[in-house]
């Protein structure tokens, strides 16, 4: 039995798997996944071979070219890394406000060593990234992501060098991760705030009490019972983040 395979399908894959690469690597969702390198090579040429046979993609013919092939595959990281910003930059939100949390709450002085990432990582901030990946999966956030990166490569074909991009999308995303890991966590840090005015009160008004061992009790178990109230209010404003990565997306690929 004979095998044939045109060298521009080849080529195609490789460039392809590049752009899936540099997200699946990127981005938090996929990247924290302890996988050999080997099984997630596999998948990434499996992925993109895929989608590269179906959407009947062929690389252009002067990226068979050795410089042209690098530039092509400079061109295709680039827009990778864009992509996987948007996520970093969503999921970002979700650390940042689960920091609040920690330096509010006192939890800041005791970080997770991630396992996963092999560096300190905030409490509370972690338990919200989980729950964000939990949520995004349950809305077949992972089936979103593969039309995009299908969309993305009808509207900029393998081997095509995006030379500019939209810079102030870029700069929106990485604003709107402060804004919104704000906003998840804001009830309970204004909250906190009223706490720690309330401490400050009785501080002045009995200074025998020990005021640092009662605030950290009463802030811990305020903050954890406002937490688990507010987590309702939480499922539209992610839904709203969700749907910020993939506008960011969109941004770009203008």
């Amino acid at each position: 039995m004979q095998l044939h395979v045109e060298s521009v399908w080849v080529v195609a894959v490789l460039l392809v798997s590049i752009r899936i690469g540099a997200v699946f690597v990127m981005a938090p969702v996929f990247g924290s996944v302890q996988l050999p390198a080997h099984i997630r090579a596999f998948f990434v040429l499996a992925l993109s071979a895929t989608i590269v046979t179906a959407a009947g993609l062929q690389a252009p013919a002067m990226t068979l070219q050795i410089g042209d092939l690098v530039i092509a595959a400079l061109g295709e990281l680039m827009l990778g890394a864009l992509f996987a910003f948007g996520l970093f930059a969503g999921f970002g939100a979700f650390l940042f406000g689960g920091r609040l949390l920690d330096m509010q709450m006192g939890f800041g002085v005791a970080n997770l060593i991630d396992p996963a990432t092999r560096h300190q990582s905030p409490l509370l901030g972690t338990a919200l990234n989980l729950l964000a990946v939990l949520v995004f999966f349950a809305v077949d956030g992972h089936h979103m992501i593969v039309r995009a990166l299908a969309f993305s490569l009808e509207r900029f074909p393998p081997g095509t060098f995006v030379g500019q991009f939209n810079l102030a999308a870029v700069v929106a995303m990485f604003g709107s991760m402060f804004t919104f890991g704000f906003a998840l966590v804001a009830p309970v840090v204004f909250c906190l705030f009223l706490i720690d005015v309330g401490m400050a009160i009785i501080s002045r008004t009995m200074p025998q009490v020990n005021i640092f061992v009662l605030a950290m009790a009463v802030k811990i178990f305020a903050g954890l019972m406002l937490l688990s109230l507010t987590m309702q209010t939480m499922a539209p404003l992610m839904q709203r983040i969700f749907e910020t990565i993939f506008s960011y997306w969109e941004r770009v690929l203008e």
